[in-house]
């Protein structure tokens, strides 16, 4: 049995979701903290911070949607689930950290990705998804 105290002028049911609601809000702000390296800002100046953590929110906003894209190809993961999201380091983990190798020959330089490595597949159709936007 749960009980709730609040003063909101809500339905007991849109306050129950309000409350499960704030645990996922939780969660990603944790990963902005740890995943992201912000849990102490370096500077004593705030408007320096405030540039920093400007930084941070728009490299989460752009990891979350890589991870949400990536879940979008259940074929192409390398592991089957059922998860609704990718926690942050698994992201940069599995598709930002991807094996490559700096060819350079007749005057060019190019980046060969490592076709053996599982992640190829989701990291090629999700590239193709940015690319399109």
């Amino acid at each position: 049995m749960e009980t709730f105290w609040t003063n909101l002028y809500e339905s007991p049911e849109t306050v129950i979701d309000l409350y499960h609601e704030h645990g996922t809000s939780e969660q990603f702000h944790s990963e902005l903290k740890s995943d992201m390296n912000v849990e102490r800002l370096p500077s004593g100046k705030f408007v320096v911070n405030a540039i920093l953590l400007k930084l941070a929110m728009l490299s989460f906003n752009i990891l979350r949607f890589i991870g949400q894209t990536s879940l979008a190809f259940p074929d192409a993961l390398p592991y089957k689930t059922d998860s609704k999201r990718k926690r942050l380091r698994k992201v940069i983990d599995d598709l930002i950290r991807v094996a490559v190798k700096i060819v350079r020959h007749a005057r060019q330089t190019c980046i060969r990705l490592w076709e053996q490595d599982p992640w190829l597949a989701c990291f090629k159709q999700v590239y193709s998804v940015c690319c399109n936007l």
